[in-house]
């Protein structure tokens, strides 16, 4: 006669019984309970944990499907180091990656697995109970996103072992859950996400949990930190014994033991990439035996016992359906990619710019051309070439147009220029773009004055130029009565518009949209001259003299002050009480001063931050590694550059070696 359960034996036994269909579900994709039953259950399951709040458990199947609104998250020290790797490209690095390990672990072997495109995380367990999931953060400290980590249905909340368990894998989001969410935010009207990373790191940071829980996001684990503890011996059993306790463990993975044999398993998965329903950027090469680990041990940043290899840009195929031009704020005519959607990268690309006619020209591009497309740094969609051999005679050869597309003035492209230009100064699309470029982030800074706002307010004439931003406030009456402009709105509006005026003179001088003069350049000059009045009088001999600006950013400097509408654009704004001058900074002597320096990497800092704190000690911050490059200063998963900077014999610095220099510069 079978024993009458008590209502919160019921619970428990509801909860097991639901957590290991749960695994049955989204680990094995082989429940052995029809939907129905499971839903079933579930409602049992919460009927009576509502009738028993004294045995509530934040753990329970039933808080999954419950969202809850975070304060903020807590910070937690990892109890051991959460390490970034060092990474290889090639196969001549795999072999040398394989040989340094030899020499210090006897016959070694090797366990290749899927690199991951997502966020790393660890998971803590206690008495067989999750207790909480913590980010990595900078690897010292994370973030508590527990209640986050609740809702992904893959993950254990209960697992068979009283003994303390941490693992460590990677939270990620589906293609399909992806695709799933930019559609619905299409529908929104609201910003698409570039990749599934992003939305992935996007929804477990996100302080409601009810985000997390309908983006459906999923996790692989690939590191038992204390494996050993269970007296387990190599990577490859510590993996399986993390699917027996119910983690979802990747089954594409290989034992190696040459080099040749870990090469030919990353060229088979790499292969099979695009297929796979979630993104990899590369594969794992760990040695496989935990002693030989612990005895190699680890660097500053990552193990010596581990690398990754990062895969070479993906190019995929799709078709060339149309070429457009945009005019920039200079009156640069831009021709860009219309494509047929396609993946690249976790991305789905649609544009891509064809950076002018020479270029449409040297890769003979035609509408309606099958086209090879590449990201550029795994960042950039670019056009890498045409497929004649794909071409079925509906091809169209592209005429580059000869009069702007906005204002139908005639496009001039100057001697020694790549580029097409319109010249007429009242072009409308100049005129929008330069306002924009104005109030940008790295200009004036107008916070609620952006892209849209800027445009629609041109509609209405109520912004025509540059100065009609400062002649906003006049038309707050006007504003109040559009649609959508609150008073509250617009006083915010007209109040980030006054505070723009105290912004340094490097910012205006980077707003003004002078040709050749980016936001170094403005530094650089601000700097030096620390006035608009000195620069105004600086010659060309004496621009040309100022180091980095060089003589034909001089030239355009003069050209630019020598026109009479710029001079009383800058007599208007002067008037108006906006800033011209800049403090001139001090800079400390460092190994740094006169040195041109590179950052690469996730930098803990800001790399804004990184790179003004450079400036102020003297060095040079470049965007490309050359044999001119004096250091080049890695964060995690650095990448080309470091690989670059390794390859000329670069000198290369941590970040924790960059933070002792500075401390150093300070003392």
């Amino acid at each position: 006669m079978r024993t009458q359960l008590t209502e919160q034996q019921r619970i428990e036994q509801l909860r097991k019984l639901l957590e290991k269909y749960a695994i049955e579900y989204y680990d094995n994709d082989a429940p052995s309970v029809s939907d129905q039953e499971y839903d079933r259950l579930m409602q049992e399951l919460i009927a009576l944990e509502e009738k028993h709040p004294e045995l509530d458990d934040p753990n329970s199947p039933s808080r999954r499907i419950i969202g809850q609104v975070m304060e903020g998250f807590e910070k937690v020290v990892h109890a051991q180091r959460m390490l970034s790797l060092g990474n290889v490209f090639n196969k001549e690095e795999i072999e040398e990656f394989v040989n340094r390990v030899a020499k210090e672990a006897k016959d070694p072997e090797f366990v290749v697995e899927c690199k991951y495109d997502g966020l790393a995380m660890s998971l803590e367990y206690e008495n067989g109970r999750f207790v909480r999931a913590v980010t990595r953060g900078d690897g010292v400290t994370g973030e508590d996103v527990s209640n986050n980590v609740r809702t992904i249905a893959s993950i254990p909340m209960y697992i068979d072992t009283r003994e303390r368990v941490e693992v460590r894998g990677e939270v990620y989001m589906p293609k399909k859950s992806f695709e799933n969410l930019n559609t619905l935010q299409a529908t929104l009207h609201l910003p698409l996400f570039a990749n599934p990373r992003n939305a992935a790191a996007g929804s477990i940071r996100n302080l409601d949990s009810t985000v997390c829980l309908h983006r459906k996001l999923d996790a692989y684990w690939y590191y038992f930190q204390n494996a050993r503890d269970f007296g387990l011996r190599t990577q490859e059993a510590a993996l399986d014994a993390m699917k027996d306790m119910g983690f979802r463990v990747n089954p594409i993975r290989k034992v190696c033991k040459t080099a040749d044999e870990i090469y030919d398993f990353i060229e088979e998965i790499g292969r099979q990439r695009g297929e796979l329903p979630y993104e990899i950027d590369g594969m794992v090469i760990k040695l496989n035996d935990l002693e030989d680990q612990q005895r190699m041990g680890i660097t500053a940043k990552a193990p010596r016992y581990a690398t990754a290899y990062k895969f070479p840009a993906e190019e995929v195929q799709t078709r060339l359906l149309d070429i457009f031009v945009s005019v920039g704020r200079t009156g640069r005519i831009t021709p860009n990619a219309v494509l047929e959607p396609v993946r690249v990268a976790g991305t789905l690309v649609s544009k891509a710019t064809l950076h002018n006619e020479d270029m449409i020209k040297s890769k003979d591009l035609r509408i309606n051309d099958i086209v090879v497309i590449r990201k550029a740094g795994e960042i950039i969609p670019e056009v890498v070439k045409s497929v004649p051999e794909r071409r079925d005679d509906t091809q169209i050869p592209y005429q580059y147009p000869t009069d702007c597309p906005v204002c139908g003035s005639k496009l001039v492209r100057l001697e020694g220029e790549a580029e097409h230009f319109c010249i007429n100064p009242d072009c409308p699309a100049r005129i929008v773009e330069s306002m924009i470029h104005f109030a940008s982030r790295d200009a004036m800074d107008i916070d609620s004055l952006g892209d849209k706002k800027i445009e629609q307010l041109h509609e209405w004439h109520f912004l025509n130029s540059i100065e009609d931003i400062y002649r906003l406030h006049r038309r707050r009456e006007e504003l109040l009565e559009k649609k959508g402009y609150s008073q509250k709105g617009v006083d915010k509006l007209l109040e980030h518009i006054e505070a723009s005026k105290k912004r340094p003179l490097a910012n205006l001088l980077f707003g003004l949209g002078i040709r050749l003069v980016g936001k170094k350049g403005a530094a650089i000059l601000a700097e030096h001259f620390g006035s608009m009045d000195a620069i105004r009088a600086a010659s060309e001999d004496e621009l040309a003299a100022v180091k980095f600006i060089g003589g034909v950013t001089a030239q355009s400097i003069r050209a630019y002050f020598s026109e009479q509408e710029n001079v009383e654009l800058i007599e208007f704004l002067k008037r108006e009480g906006v800033n011209m001058t800049q403090e001139r900074v001090e800079k400390k002597e460092s190994v740094f001063t006169g040195k041109t320096v590179v950052l690469t990497g996730r930098l803990k800092m800001a790399r804004n931050e990184a790179k003004k704190i450079l400036e102020s000690l003297g060095a040079n911050v470049a965007g490309s590694v050359s044999k001119k490059t004096d250091y080049v200063i890695y964060g995690e998963d650095a990448g080309s550059k470091l690989a670059k900077a390794q390859a000329l014999g670069v000198p290369q610095m941590s970040e924790e070696q960059f933070e002792q220099e500075v401390d150093n510069a300070k003392a």
